[in-house]
């Protein structure tokens, strides 16, 4: 990380240091911040590679998204990101690891390509797809949510419940907290048709809010302990706990397996050689982008 002022009306900060690989120069004006010649950072597979459901295309360039209650847009023009609606101290705080900015994503592409020729190609594909650093309550729910869902429908029931049980946060709404749902009852989300996944919610909010399952313990956990301990909650099989780990506790070598992935097995001659790598995740996402895009040869 690195220091900034926070009150900062207009600044620019050329980015020597060796940690930061994919971004040259920090530009903060009012507010916004312009990123310029990033490299490893590329915004429509990043939210459309299915880790994330609360950022929507607004034009071709341009995504708008809410994360842990604060709002963002964000628009990429080759190049050139720019975030609005933010400050210094909201990007030195929160956006510049939500981005997961300070990681080289350029070193871990090539470590990742080395190990098999399919997922070199599938990391050329899209290699600006970044795991970005969500809320893991969020995470864990919204992949409960997902099961038996397509990703529009899964964003349209986020959206709803947020917009029940959230805080307002301007335009939009902030992800309602386990204690909150925690004292609901089924009924209360017969409005969200989520049918066998009700419970399920339910029965997460109460256990995440009573301390049952410790969230931030199980960052700590080795991948193995940490996929039981939430497979504990009713309806978290092992695809939605790996889901868990790596977009909310940022568990880079956990890699979730779903049909996109199964499909994705025969090119590998029926398993995954990336699975021990440290960088799993990222190399899931790679593959999992690759194939949904139709890129299979």
């Amino acid at each position: 990380m690195y220091d900034l002022a926070v009150n900062i009306s207009y600044q620019k900060f050329i980015m020597s240091d060796t940690s930061f690989k994919s971004i040259s120069e920090i530009i903060f004006k009012n507010d916004s911040v312009i990123l310029e010649n990033v490299s490893d950072f590329d915004i429509a597979p990043t939210f459309e590679c299915g880790q994330c459901f609360r950022f929507d295309r607004l034009d071709e360039k341009t995504y708008f998204g809410v994360a842990q209650g604060k709002e963002i847009s964000i628009t990429q023009d080759k190049k050139t990101v720019v975030l609005q609606g933010i400050t210094a101290a909201d990007f030195n705080n929160f956006w510049f690891d939500f981005f997961d900015l300070g990681r080289d994503y350029g070193k871990i592409r090539k470590e990742l390509s080395l190990i098999h020729p399919v997922l070199e190609k599938a990391a050329a594909y899209a290699p600006g797809i970044r795991i970005l650093k969500q809320n893991p309550w969020e995470a864990l729910c919204s992949f409960i949510i997902s099961q038996q869902k397509q990703i529009p429908g899964i964003k349209m029931t986020i959206a709803r419940m947020s917009e029940a049980f959230g805080e307002k946060t301007g335009k939009a709404y902030t992800f309602p907290c386990a204690e909150k749902l925690a004292r609901l009852e089924l009924s209360d989300l017969d409005f969200l048709k989520l049918g066998y996944r009700d419970r399920y919610i339910l029965s997460a909010a109460k256990m995440v809010s009573s301390g049952e399952i410790n969230l931030e313990n199980i960052r700590a956990m080795p991948v193995q302990d940490a996929r039981k301990e939430l497979m504990k909650i009713c309806g978290v099989g092992v695809k939605v706990a790996d889901c868990t780990l790596l977009y909310g506790l940022q568990r880079l070598d956990a890699a979730p397996v779903d049909t996109w992935m199964k499909k994705a097995e025969q090119l590998f001659d029926g398993g995954f050689p990336f699975l021990e790598s440290p960088y799993a995740g990222i190399a899931q996402q790679y593959i999992f982008h690759y194939i949904r895009s139709g890129q299979i040869n």
